[in-house]
């Protein structure tokens, strides 16, 4: 199960770097083949929704399934210390969910607004060269 997280981590990573390079200034030029890149990796990177409805579903599954310590003297100091780590698991894991979910409607928020940008660029400089 450790893969999934792993995976999910990088899918992440991938998306904030993406976002950082669209949204630096100072990259004129280089942005619409930036743009381009993302644009194509946008559809692949859907694939992170359904991928994280299935984790955020073992996450459930798991609290549901956890044993628990609800009093002091039931669970022995391990016990109590495994769980206590379980639970702590989940919300980090439900953290990375919630922020690659984030980042992908961001990044595609962001090349959406970029791509109309440039389309209202292009327009005015027709409009600059037919006058």
């Amino acid at each position: 199960m450790a893969l999934e997280w792993v995976v999910l981590g990088y899918t992440a990573g991938a998306e904030a770097i993406m976002l950082l390079f669209l949204t630096l200034p100072g990259l004129g030029g280089l942005r619409r083949g930036l743009l381009t890149v993302v644009r194509g990796a946008l559809k692949p990177l859907l694939s992170v929704v359904p991928f994280c409805l299935f984790l955020l579903a073992d996450i459930y599954w798991k609290y549901e399934m956890r044993p628990t310590c609800e009093q002091e003297h039931a669970c022995t100091p391990s016990e109590h210390l495994r769980y206590e780590k379980s639970i702590m698991k989940s919300q980090r894991n439900a953290i990375l969910i919630a922020s690659a979910l984030l980042l992908y409607w961001l990044l595609f928020s962001v090349t959406s607004l970029l791509g109309r940008i440039d389309q209202q660029n292009q327009r005015i400089e027709n409009l600059k060269r037919s006058e």
